[in-house]
């Protein structure tokens, strides 16, 4: 029994000092996810206002993740009641360099459902990467809204 015991927490240890050096090498990927979130402010551009007054949210907002010439919706999600939405996508089915380059988060959910008086159009907004988090042996790319513009109904 001793000798088991002692062949499991030696395999216990080498998981423990592989991982980071999995994730380090990027092959994290493996075992990750790739963490898409951000909030949605109710205004002409969907982003907080720069003033100190306080910046309402956008709730129940339909946010999809487009890709490609033809804005092919990869995933959507709708914000919740504080605004804030999140897409969690397999990494082995979406490269990370294609997903900045070529998509978008798009909100076709009229901005008059949150706030009568603002513009007739949608919401978009290219991605950036916000970093790395290691949790365990899972890898998690995190990426966030560059920033909403407008594009007018035509």
């Amino acid at each position: 029994m001793a000798l088991k015991s002692l062949l499991f927490f030696s395999l216990l240890l080498v998981v423990m000092v592989a991982a980071p050096a999995v994730a380090q090498l990027g092959l994290g990927n493996l075992l990750g996810l790739i963490n898409i979130q951000g909030t949605l402010f109710c205004t002409g551009n969907g982003n907080a206002n720069s003033s100190s007054v306080s910046t309402p949210v956008f709730p129940n907002a339909v946010v999809q993740l487009q890709c490609g010439n033809t804005g092919t919706v990869v995933s959507s999600t709708t914000t919740n009641s504080a605004g804030v939405f999140k897409i969690l996508l397999d990494p082995l089915t979406m490269l990370l360099s294609s997903l900045l380059s070529d998509c978008k988060l798009v909100v076709n959910t009229p901005l008059t459902n949150c706030n009568s008086v603002l513009p007739i159009g949608i919401l978009q907004s290219p991605l950036q990467f916000l970093g790395r988090t290691l949790l365990g042996v899972l890898g998690i790319v995190n990426i966030g809204a560059a920033g909403f513009s407008l594009v007018p109904a035509k």
